[in-house]
């Protein structure tokens, strides 16, 4: 959906912006190009791509240039060089009025400090894209409404922005971009200015609308956490330059040097990797029709008191327990009863995050189950869960010790 190439961006005169992008193609740094030009450099030779329905984070801290890269990729701000396409279509090539039309139809912002209009009800702080765009007010009322249905405010349609909290103030911005129906997400800190657990619920509610609605989505913080947490993938920033792209998971195992490694040193792991990090084969499974006498032998191998039941289509039944399969093996049975199958297991989804399933592991017969629309995937062992949170504290401990 988004192609950036090279992309340069010097906030200085021409002599001295041309100077300071020589400057940076020999290596020096932000603070000895100002010294010697003046001029800043904000964004440097920057290059990545975004899918279409990726929510693509760029992260890095305060002056690392996110900020200016996300304005960038809708022109409020002109780049120094290089190229930003969407779906597509260069964006230097545009014009002024295509350029008014991209971003009222195809790329909407949503705000740290929220951009509501005070005088303007809620419902019409949502209709207000629309209203620019020139759509007519049965067809805004309505988008905005299922906007504001979304993200939780359908009740609070005729208030006006400051009778309501900061959290929700936040979802109303969030609510305008959606009734938009534009293809990009721009997303510059929106979630900064909130206290923690406000934060909190806004970014389960993102994770749940973008698992609804698969939009293209940049979003910028500085949080490494919430980076995690929301990212399919994130983009590093340093000093306006690209220091690794990659999943949060990947970041975490194989940081692209010092500085990155002790960005997320003091990640929690917990709420970054997901079962779908941790998940392992499911050493046994049986269907209705086997002999007990036979799952006996395999549960006895695996040194295990249970297995999973599935169906053909690997759904899952049930669980049966040895001791059931000890007596059914003694009377000669040549299957497995429905009726003897138990609900002593729990299931999740891939990507749920790991803090979301401590609770769960180690405490039935079978594995924690992986289920992916209805099927079992695999299984998430404790010893699988402790091994991935316990990697980086032995990792700091060496690097202490060393």
């Amino acid at each position: 959906m988004i192609e950036v190439r090279n992309l340069t961006k010097v906030f200085g005169d021409g002599k001295a912006a041309d100077e300071a992008v020589r400057l940076a193609g020999e290596g020096l740094g932000r603070p000895e190009i100002q010294r010697r030009t003046g001029a800043t450099l904000a964004v440097h030779d920057v290059s990545f791509d975004i899918g279409d329905g990726e929510l693509f984070v760029i992260m890095g801290l305060s002056g690392s240039g996110k900020s200016t890269l996300v304005r960038l990729l809708n022109r409020l701000i002109e780049p120094t060089s290089g190229s930003i396409a969407v779906d597509g279509r260069e964006l230097g090539s545009l014009g002024a009025a295509d350029l008014r039309t991209l971003r009222n139809e195809r790329i909407a912002m949503v705000f740290q400090h929220f951009a509501l209009l005070p005088h303007r009800t809620v419902r019409q702080n949502a209709e207000y894209g629309l209203q620019i765009r020139g759509v007519d007010a049965g067809t805004r009322r309505e988008k905005a409404e299922w906007a504001l249905e979304q993200v939780g405010l359908g009740d609070r349609a005729d208030a006006l922005p400051g009778q309501l909290s900061g959290g929700m103030q936040q979802r109303v911005g969030l609510a305008r971009a959606l009734a938009s129906d534009t293809d990009v997400l721009l997303m510059d800190e929106p979630y900064s200015a909130l206290d923690p657990l406000i934060r909190r619920d806004m970014q389960q509610l993102l994770v749940r609308l973008q698992r609804d609605l698969k939009k293209t989505i940049v979003f910028i913080t500085h949080d490494l956490n919430e980076a995690m947490l929301l990212g399919d993938r994130i983009l590093l920033l340093k000093d306006g330059r690209l220091v690794q792209v990659g999943t949060g998971p990947q970041i975490l195992e194989s940081p692209a040097d010092d500085y990155v490694a002790e960005f997320v040193s003091d990640v929690d792991r917990s709420r970054v990797l997901t079962a779908a990090d941790v998940i392992r084969e499911a050493r046994i499974t049986v269907t209705l029709d086997e002999r007990p006498a036979d799952v006996l032998v395999r549960l006895g191998r695996a040194e295990a008191t249970g297995a999973y039941v599935v169906d053909d289509g690997h759904r899952i039944l049930g669980v049966v327990r040895d001791d059931w399969l000890g007596h059914a093996a003694g009377r000669g049975a040549t299957g497995i009863d429905r009726s003897a199958l138990v609900e002593e297991y729990r299931t999740t989804e891939p990507g749920r995050p790991l803090i979301d399933l401590l609770h769960q592991v180690g405490r039935n017969p079978v594995p924690l189950a992986v289920v992916d629309d209805g099927r079992l995937t695999g299984v998430v062992p404790r010893g699988a869960v402790l091994a991935a949170l316990s990697t980086h504290d032995e990792a700091t401990a060496d690097g202490r010790n060393a």
